[in-house]
């Protein structure tokens, strides 16, 4: 596949110590997997492999990075230590072989041949909002409001929660206050007025 212009001109761009570095990196992927695309995503070089994210690249001020798109399966034991899967790399040095580094890039094109989704850990759903005393009270006065606000999903209810509490001045919570609870009572979202557009 041919090169992309913009990733020579990011390699050119780099720090001296990362050029080689990147432009080992970039000839290792294609050596490995003739069919990758790459491209700037990001703001960093990019390769894709029938049109998945494959890996990137990247160069800072003193490290480069590169790291896989299935970040568990593709784990080096550097993580943690930069972003990617090789952690600060500031010589070829900090690099596998060629070898070693051809054979994880056939492997996770092999993931993508197989159909296979890159695992991402579950987010841990967010703690109830706590209701501020203000809207508490508002609710308390309207029935109907209380009902339909308890029946609302959990994040419906949090973006009420934080509209009034995120107000400083009393005044600021009292209208919000009296505009939260007629809206609730009318069964409307905090963010109704763009849910239709």
């Amino acid at each position: 596949m041919p090169r992309d212009s913009r990733v020579d001109s990011y390699i050119a761009g780099r720090a001296e110590f990362a050029q080689p570095i990147l432009a080992w990196l970039r000839e290792r992927v294609h050596a490995a997997c003739p069919d990758i695309t790459e491209s700037i995503k990001w703001s960093m070089p990019a390769f894709t492999y029938k049109g998945r994210p494959l890996a990137n690249m990247a160069a800072f001020k003193a490290h480069a990075t590169f790291g896989f798109w299935y970040r568990d399966a593709m784990a080096t034991g550097r993580e943690g230590e930069a972003m990617g899967q090789y952690g600060r790399i500031e010589t070829l040095a900090d690099l596998p072989t060629a070898d070693a580094f051809e054979a994880q890039i056939r492997e996770a094109a092999a993931r993508i041949d197989s159909g296979e989704k890159p695992a991402r850990a579950a987010k841990p759903p967010k703690p109830e909002a706590e209701v501020p005393p203000e809207l508490a009270e508002g609710l308390a006065g309207d029935a109907k409001a209380a009902a339909t606000f308890e029946g609302f999903p959990p994040g419906c209810r949090r973006e009420y929660c934080e509209w009034i509490a995120e107000a400083k001045r009393p005044e600021t919570k009292a209208k919000r206050v009296a505009e939260a609870v007629a809206w609730i009572r009318e069964g409307k979202r905090r963010n109704w007025k763009y849910e239709n557009c």
